[in-house]
C-alpha cells in the first residue's frame, strides 16, 4: 500500500530554541530595522514603500521625502504626482503613491494625524496588510510580534526553528516557540540572520555563529 503521506519537515529541538537566541542576542544585543526613520508615521510609510524593494532604497527615496513631508497632513498637501516623484525610484511606486495617500486621509479624518496602535486599525488602512502592521506595532510600539518576511519565512523553515507552509503559520509557530524574553526582537534578529548569513540561494553557513543549532543539511563548510 503506498504511502502518500508528506515527510514532516525537521524541526529544532525545543531545547535548542533559547541557545539559539542567547547567541543572536550576545552578537546583537539591541538590534534595530535598518529603515530609516524618526516617528511613528515615518516607520509606517518606510514600511509601506518597502515592499518589493530594498530598505536601501526605500532610505534613499524617504530622506528626500521626509525633509518636505514627515506628517499625514504634510503628504496630502505635497499630493499624490508630487508624492510620485520622491519615490519614483522604488518599485510599484504609483501604487504606492496612491495607496500613502489614502492613508494619509484615513489618518487625518479618522485618527487625528496620529497611526493607531491597534491592529484592526492598522490593517484598515490602504495598503498595510499583516507584515506592515506587524513591523509598526513591533518596532514602534514595543509589541511582541514577529513580521514574516521573505528573510523570515526562509529561516523558521531552513532551521527548523519554526516550519510552516504560508507566512501566517510560521508567524504562530514563532510566537509559539520563541521564549518570551527574546520574542520582542527576534523580528530583528532573523531578518538580518536571513539577509547576510541564511541567504536563499547560497546560505553563508560558514559564518553563522548559530548553524550548530540548524537541522539545514548540508552545511557549507567553506565559502563558495
Amino acid at each position: 500500500m503506498k504511502n502518500n503521506h508528506t515527510p514532516k519537515a525537521p524541526t529544532m529541538p525545543d531545547a535548542d530554541i533559547a541557545p539559539f537566541f542567547a547567541v543572536l542576542r550576545a552578537a546583537n544585543p539591541m538590534p534595530v530595522t535598518e529603515l530609516e526613520y524618526t516617528s511613528v508615521f515615518e516607520l509606517l510609510v518606510a514600511v509601506l514603500l518597502s515592499a518589493q524593494a530594498t530598505d536601501v532604497g526605500v532610505n534613499k527615496a524617504t530622506r528626500r521625502l521626509f525633509a518636505v513631508a514627515n506628517t499625514p497632513a504634510k503628504m496630502l498637501a505635497l499630493g499624490q504626482e508630487a508624492l510620485e516623484s520622491h519615490i519614483r525610484t522604488i518599485g510599484l511606486y504609483r501604487s504606492k503613491a496612491r495607496h500613502l495617500v489614502q492613508t494619509c486621509t484615513i489618518l487625518v479624518q479618522q485618527h487625528g494625524g496620529i497611526v493607531p496602535r491597534q491592529r484592526e486599525q492598522l490593517e484598515a488602512l490602504p495598503g498595510v496588510g499583516r507584515k506592515t502592521a506587524n513591523v509598526v506595532l513591533n518596532s514602534a510600539f514595543g509589541e511582541p510580534t514577529v513580521a514574516v518576511d521573505t528573510h523570515i519565512f526562509r529561516v523558521g523553515n531552513r532551521t527548523g526553528l519554526a516550519p510552516g507552509k504560508n507566512p501566517l503559520q510560521v508567524e504562530h509557530q514563532l510566537l509559539r516557540r520563541v521564549p518570551a524574553q527574546y520574542l520582542v526582537d527576534a523580528h530583528h534578529w532573523l531578518i538580518l540572520l536571513g539577509r547576510y548569513i541564511c541567504q536563499a540561494r547560497k546560505p553563508r553557513c560558514h559564518q553563522c555563529a548559530v548553524r550548530q543549532f540548524c537541522v539545514f543539511q548540508p552545511k557549507n563548510d567553506a565559502p563558495s
